[in-house]
């Protein structure tokens, strides 16, 4: 898989810190800050990897409006 740059994005909610990547709308949550964050990343991944496994990273990837750049997809 190649180098995919995102955004990501992390608030409180209520007791949780709430992840979120908005241009591939996968969130996740933790009871801190370090949990939000390992959970995102793990729910990042899985996303990718079905796309790939599907066949659809490219196509996901550019409608979310990512660009490949040297390799890596900012």
């Amino acid at each position: 898989m190649r180098k995919i740059n995102f955004r990501v994005e992390f608030f409180k909610e209520g007791d949780v810190y709430v992840g979120l990547c908005p241009e591939l709308n996968v969130s996740s949550f933790g009871d801190s800050l370090l949990e939000s964050r390992q959970s995102l990343t793990e729910a990042v991944e899985a996303f990718l990897e079905e796309c790939e496994r599907m066949g659809t990273l490219e196509d996901v990837l550019e409608e979310a409006g990512f660009t490949l750049h040297d390799g890596a997809w900012c």
